[in-house]
């Protein structure tokens, strides 16, 4: 049977190679940089929104890394209101969702203070108002008092992935965790938040929600080392799209001597390809910015101002005069003058490919 990690002497006693980081890394750093000057770039109301969006992914995202469904309208509207951020559709939301959306605040919002016992003890009340995590009952606002398993499988074939340090270590190796956390002046916050995700979760100080947790001390990482509450991409949506990989690299490394490599390359990467995705879904705000801006004074009604926003910002499948009409609930003759007054005013544009029904696509800038 191989050794855990925290079976080892000094086991938090990290060591990576630098030659094996070092490229991703600045990679990653340059990236932060670029995202943050595109939006700046951008004007208030798009940048907030640009904000709302990626905060809000990144709460639906990591309860579903952990099989949970949350509503994304209630999420999104809970953030908008505690953003103060006007924004169309607000919805109200259940206890369960303002407690995550709460501790996602928390964290990135007030990145500057001290990560306490306390703090993480309101984190994880905020996530089990009930006292319940499902049907079970769960110790909360606590650290756990019981053996802590990671299993899967039909019960009777069940999987052992990773067997937790007992109980009465959890109290001892997470003061010297927020000891480190606050006092560790020398690392570099990226690298900081690669090695505080690891080590939260192999002490799975708590009975549930070790994931989401160790994924909302990740975001104040990152808030840190940017200086700034403002989120712009969501590392739990990389996760979700690499969740194989995610458990494959952590229940390798966690039978480590204490070399984290791996695991520190792989989370570089997995920043590096969220941050793409910003960047691309960035540029499409600037040009949905730039379009607003070159047609400020063209006179376009509310049905065609929903419907351009609509195809900027990722429209499915081919516009055709009757998809325009049943969205915007009109006649198919209305939906057509609607169509070829924007086709006049250099909006949209016919795409080319003729047959029984013409699709329609925005005019390139």
């Amino acid at each position: 049977m191989k050794k855990y990690i925290y079976e080892h002497e000094n086991w938090t006693d990290f060591s990576w190679e630098d030659t094996a980081i070092n490229a991703v890394f600045g990679e990653v750093r340059l990236m932060q940089g670029k995202i943050i000057g595109l939006m700046n770039s951008l004007g208030f109301a798009a940048k907030a929104e640009a904000m709302l969006k990626s905060l809000t992914l990144d709460v639906v995202k990591s309860s579903e890394i952990e099989g949970e469904l949350l509503n994304y309208n209630q999420v999104r509207s809970s953030l908008a209101r505690r953003l103060g951020i006007n924004t169309a559709g607000l919805v109200p939301s259940d206890r369960h969702i303002e407690g995550v959306v709460e501790m996602m605040l928390d964290a990135t919002q007030r990145w500057d203070s001290p990560l306490t016992e306390e703090r993480l003890f309101s984190w994880h009340a905020a996530l089990f108002p009930t006292g319940y995590s499902g049907l079970y009952k769960i110790e909360v606002a606590k650290y756990r008092t019981g053996a802590m398993q990671v299993v899967s499988g039909a019960m009777g074939h069940e999987k052992v992935h990773y067997e937790a340090l007992a109980p009465e270590s959890v109290s001892a190796e997470m003061s010297k965790f927020l000891d480190w956390f606050n006092n560790e002046q020398q690392l570099d916050p990226v690298l900081k938040a690669a090695i505080a995700h690891f080590w939260f979760i192999i002490i799975h100080p708590f009975d549930d929600g070790n994931g989401r947790i160790a994924r909302a001390i990740t975001d104040m990482l990152l808030a840190r080392a940017e200086g700034s509450g403002e989120r712009f991409y969501s590392i739990s949506s990389q996760v979700l799209i690499e969740k194989k990989q995610y458990y494959g690299v952590l229940q390798r490394v966690q039978h480590s001597t204490g070399d984290i490599t791996e695991w520190i390359e792989w989370f570089l990467y997995c920043l590096k390809n969220a941050m793409k995705v910003t960047e691309q879904a960035s540029q499409g705000i600037l040009r949905k910015a730039e379009f607003w801006k070159l047609h400020e004074q063209t006179p376009i009604n509310e049905r065609q101002r929903f419907m351009i926003n609509m195809l900027f910002d990722g429209f499915k499948g081919k516009l055709k005069t009757s998809k325009w009409a049943k969205i915007t609930k009109v006649s198919t003759d209305t939906a057509l003058r609607d169509i070829k007054d924007l086709i006049n005013k250099g909006v949209l544009q016919e795409t080319g490919e003729g047959g029984r029904s013409t699709n329609y696509e925005l005019k390139k800038l």
